[in-house]
C-alpha cells in the first residue's frame, strides 16, 4: 500500500543522517527570519518588493520541487541531499555582497531551488525508512527539531544583526550550512539511485502522469488544504516582523525575541502532535492546528505593544506546533512506494505555491490597504485549511497489525 516503508533504518542512523543536518539547516533558515524583510527594506523597497524578496526562496522551491523529485530518482537520496544543501547555502552567503533587489531576489530563488531538492530527498528518505505506524512521531520529531532551530535562529539572527549589521547573519549561514553538508557526507548511506523508466522529458512526463492520475482526487482535496495551510504558515513570517517594526515601532532585537518566543511554544508540541497523529489520526492534529493559527492571526491587528504581539504570536506558535510534521506525514502516507520522489515533488509543489503566495499576498495587501487587513486575510486562509481537511480529506492513518513497529526508535 502507499505509505509502507521498504526498509528499516535504526533510530541512531536516523539521528545522524536525517535529524542532525535538518536542525542545522533549520537554524540557518531561522537566522534569516527577523533579518530578510528589514534587509530588503534597506534597498528602499516597497512592501510588495519586500514580500517578493521574502518569497524568493518559495519561488525557487516552486521551480525546484518537481525536478527535485526527478533528481532524487536519478542521483539517489544522498547526492540529492548534498547538492540541495550546497545550492541552498552558497546563494544565501551571496546575499552579503548583494547590491540590488534583483540580485538579492536571484540569490533567494536559487537558494529555494536547493531547499526543494534537499527537502524532497529528505522526505523520500524518511518515508522509505520509517513504518507508517510510527511515521507521525518520526516526522513530528523532525518538525520539533526544525522548531528548535527556528527558536534559536531568529534570536541569534536578531542579536547578530543588531551587533554586526543586517548582512552578518548570511555569513553565519555559510558555517552552519557547511556543517550540515559534512554530516550528510559522513552519515547518509549512498544507496542505489533507482532510475526512471523511459528516456528524456517525455519519459519523465509519462511516468509522472502514471503516478498522479490514479490519485488525482485525493491529491486535489488534500493539496487544496495544504495550499491554504502553507499560506498562513508563510504569511506569519512577514506579517509579524513588519507589524512589529512599522506599526509598533519595535527594533530588530525585539522582533527576533518575539519570533523566538513563538517558536519556543511551537517546539513544545511536536511530540504530542506525533502521538495524536499515530494514535487518533492525522486530522485530529491538523484541523485544530489551523483553527488556532487563524485565531492568533486575527488577534495580531488588535495588539498595541510588545506584550500583546508576544501573546498573539505564541498562540500562532501553539497552533503550528500542534501541526508539527502534519503536511509531511500526510504526503508520505499518500505517496506510492514505487514513485515516492516524483509524488512528493508534486506534493511539495502544491504546498510551496501556498508558501510563496502567503508573503506575496501580504505584501500586496499591505501596499494596497494596510498590514492589519493582510493579517485578517491570512486568518481566512487558516480557516479554509481547517475546513478542507475536516470535510474533504479522508483519514490516512491505517490500523496496523499489532507486530508493526510503533515508533521510530524501533525501525
Amino acid at each position: 500500500m502507499p505509505g509502507e516503508s521498504s526498509r528499516s533504518v535504526p533510530f541512531s542512523q536516523l539521528v545522524l543522517a536525517f535529524y542532525v543536518p535538518s536542525i542545522l539547516l533549520a537554524f540557518s533558515l531561522g537566522l534569516l527570519l527577523p533579518v530578510l524583510p528589514l534587509y530588503a527594506q534597506g534597498f528602499g523597497a516597497s512592501y510588495a518588493l519586500v514580500g517578493l524578496v521574502t518569497a524568493g526562496a518559495s519561488i525557487g522551491r516552486l521551480i525546484g520541487d518537481v525536478p527535485g523529485g526527478v533528481l532524487v530518482r536519478q542521483l539517489g537520496q544522498k547526492k540529492a541531499m548534498l547538492f540541495g544543501l550546497i545550492c541552498t547555502v552558497l546563494p544565501t552567503v551571496g546575499l552579503f555582497w548583494a547590491r540590488s533587489i534583483p540580485e538579492a531576489l536571484a540569490y533567494r530563488v536559487l537558494a529555494g531551488f536547493g531547499e526543494a531538492l534537499y527537502s524532497v530527498a529528505r522526505h523520500a528518505y524518511i518515508a522509505d525508512a520509517v513504518h507508517v505506524s510510527g511515521r507521525g512521531r518520526a516526522i513530528a520529531l523532525l518538525g520539533g527539531l526544525f522548531r528548535v532551530g527556528r527558536f534559536a535562529g531568529p534570536l541569534a539572527g536578531g542579536l547578530i544583526a543588531q551587533a554586526y549589521g543586517l548582512r552578518a547573519p548570511f555569513l553565519v549561514v555559510g558555517v552552519t550550512g557547511a556543517a550540515a553538508a559534512t554530516v550528510v557526507v559522513a552519515f547518509v548511506e549512498a544507496g542505489h539511485a533507482p532510475r526512471a523508466a523511459g528516456k528524456g522529458l517525455l519519459g519523465y512526463r509519462s511516468r509522472l502522469s502514471s503516478v498522479l492520475k490514479p490519485r488525482l482526487q485525493e491529491l486535489t482535496s488534500a493539496g487544496t488544504g495544504q495550499l491554504f495551510a502553507q499560506m498562513i504558515r508563510a504569511g506569519r513570517t512577514i506579517v509579524l516582523p513588519l507589524y512589529a517594526s512599522d506599526v509598533l515601532g519595535l527594533d530588530v532585537g525585539a522582533i527576533g525575541l518575539i519570533l523566538s518566543l513563538s517558536s519556543a511554544v511551537d517546539m513544545l508540541f511536536f511530540y504530542p502532535a506525533g502521538l495524536i497523529m499515530d494514535r487518533l489520526g492525522r486530522k485530529w492534529a491538523i484541523v485544530p492546528s489551523f483553527l488556532l493559527q487563524a485565531l492568533g492571526m486575527v488577534l495580531v491587528p488588535l495588539t498595541s505593544g510588545f506584550t500583546g504581539l508576544v501573546l498573539a504570536s505564541t498562540l500562532i506558535g501553539f497552533g503550528n506546533g500542534l501541526g508539527s510534521g502534519s503536511m509531511m506525514t500526510l504526503g508520505a502516507d499518500l505517496a506510492p512506494r514505487e514513485a515516492r520522489g516524483e509524488f512528493l515533488g508534486v506534493w511539495r509543489l502544491i504546498g510551496d505555491v501556498g508558501h510563496s503566495g502567503g508573503p506575496l499576498l501580504v505584501g500586496g495587501i499591505a501596499d494596497w490597504v494596510a498590514l492589519p487587513t493582510a493579517a485578517l486575510i491570512m486568518a481566512g486562509a487558516g480557516l479554509l485549511a481547517a475546513a478542507v481537511f475536516a470535510l474533504l480529506v479522508p483519514e490516512t492513518l491505517r490500523k496496523q497489525h499489532p507486530s508493526a513497529s510503533p515508533s521510530p526508535s524501533s525501525d
